[in-house]
């Protein structure tokens, strides 16, 4: 017998933010890492940012996680769209994501994540902050995305 721990989840999920850089990218990685190929995950900006940031490579690889080779993509470079969750990572996005869902049958949920950007201050503080990040989305992936069917004995 297989009991599911959570609701079902999508199939595909597409991490939207403003610049595709930090947030959704280690959204992105931290969901393939705990679903692996169970869900189709993909992240996007509202706008093309011009390369990962450097502070998100370094707390997602204290997890081991590796998002170094990223390559920050828009909305228009997505081949696909047909996307059965958007969720959306910045106010920015999330309008963008309500805008392009409002005739499509796409759910849309917003996760709203500071900008780790804004703080100022040590290497150490702005690395606080941008674990401070992976952290949340840790937490909403892990409580949105339940654990995989789990076999019982």
């Amino acid at each position: 017998m297989v009991q599911r721990s959570g609701p079902a989840d999508p199939q595909s999920v597409l991490f939207l933010c403003s610049l595709n850089t930090i947030r959704s990218p280690m959204a992105a990685a931290l969901l393939g890492h705990l679903r692996g190929r169970r869900i189709h995950v993909q992240s996007a900006g509202i706008r093309e940012g011009s390369e990962v940031d450097g502070f998100a490579v370094t707390v997602m690889g204290e997890l081991g996680l590796d998002i170094a080779a990223h390559q920050p993509q828009s909305l228009a470079d997505l081949d696909d769209r047909s996307f059965e969750l958007i969720v959306s990572l910045s106010p920015e996005a999330h309008h963008q994501a309500l805008e392009l869902t409002r005739t499509e049958a796409v759910a849309v949920e917003y996760w709203p994540i500071p900008d780790p950007t804004v703080i100022e201050g040590s290497r150490e503080r702005r690395l606080d902050a941008y674990r401070a990040v992976r952290d949340a989305l840790m937490e909403r992936i892990r409580a949105r995305f339940p654990a995989p069917l789990i076999p019982q004995h």
